[in-house]
């Protein structure tokens, strides 16, 4: 089967797509026939770093749809022919960039029929990130006002429109040009960060989605009202925000996202009311993953990036 591998880490063109054995499902796997893999940031922090992979050669990708081909030992939740879509195994490879990946079964669910394999293959790991950070960990409830940085970002038209079905009044960061894309997806308002210094603009915020990190978290703090959560996804270093949120009487921590079978069933239960949906700025073949690489590293894309395996 073709993938796309890396022998040493580097830039884009370190990537390439080569011939491999089709892998076999174990227990309590299937074998899942790849449609399309999407991109996000952190495929190409571990590109170009390693990361959490290791050494090369690396396998890349996390977000997968396609169509299950065989089933391992004890799967009963799917079978072959079913279309699924999900996030196997972060932070362990994946290696979704591939025609076959297999997955636990439970890092899986099915995918939504109002989605293409494309639109679905842009959810997993975002989606899971938005909805992990605002109902797992800052237990969003109606009414309360949240706070979406980079609101038109991967990460963040998901949180925007999660935020949104969960009944909060929602604000986003954005530059001007994005405007009217942010509020197309259920922005109540939206700040550009270029021209505003946010933390002066906002106030009475009960969550913070912070996805930039670096002095995005210590200025949001300054928009919480008493009780209120900072959720940073930028980078663990931010978890010393946790002594100054407290200091101010708010809270502050870091997150990283994780397989999870239930709040899959969760996105595409919002997917089919029609209250979630991704934004896929732009569609490329395997083969072109160099170029996939390229854009995504301009950090300007609206929405997000996908291979795609299968036509």
């Amino acid at each position: 089967m073709r993938a796309v591998s890396q022998d040493s880490l580097g830039g884009p063109e370190v990537l390439r797509v080569v011939e491999v054995d089709r892998p076999e499902p174990g227990i309590s796997e299937v074998l899942v026939r790849v449609h399309a893999a999407g991109v996000n940031p952190t495929d190409l922090w571990h590109r170009a770093t390693g990361g959490l992979l290791g050494e090369t050669p690396v396998r890349l990708g996390w977000d997968v749809s396609g169509v299950v081909e065989a089933v391992g030992l004890g799967v009963t939740m799917f079978q072959p022919g079913d279309e699924v879509f999900g996030m196997p195994r972060l932070p362990q490879p994946a290696g979704t960039y591939a025609e076959y990946v297999t997955s636990p079964a439970r890092h899986l669910a099915r995918k939504p029929a109002a989605l293409s394999h494309v639109e679905a293959a842009a959810l997993p790991l975002a989606a899971l990130t938005a909805y992990q950070s605002l109902v797992d960990t800052a237990q969003v409830r109606p009414g309360q006002r949240v706070l979406v940085h980079a609101a038109a970002g991967g990460v963040g038209h998901l949180a925007v429109q999660i935020a949104k079905a969960s009944g909060a009044y929602v604000v986003g960061t954005a530059r001007s040009a994005k405007h009217a894309f942010v509020r197309g997806v259920g922005a109540d308002e939206v700040v550009d960060y270029t021209r505003v210094d946010f933390a002066s603009a906002v106030s009475d915020i009960d969550i913070v989605i912070d996805t930039i990190g670096g002095d995005y978290g210590p200025r949001s703090l300054r928009t919480l009202r008493t009780g209120g959560i900072v959720v940073s996804l930028a980078s663990p270093a931010e978890t010393h925000l946790a002594v100054e949120a407290r200091a101010l009487g708010v809270r502050a921590g870091f997150t990283i996202v994780e397989p999870d079978h239930a709040g899959m069933k969760a996105i595409a239960a919002l997917v089919e009311a029609g209250q979630l949906r991704p934004e896929v700025a732009v569609v490329l073949p395997l083969d072109q993953v160099a170029r996939a690489h390229e854009i995504g590293q301009t950090g300007r894309t609206t929405g997000k990036i996908v291979l795609t395996v299968v036509d």
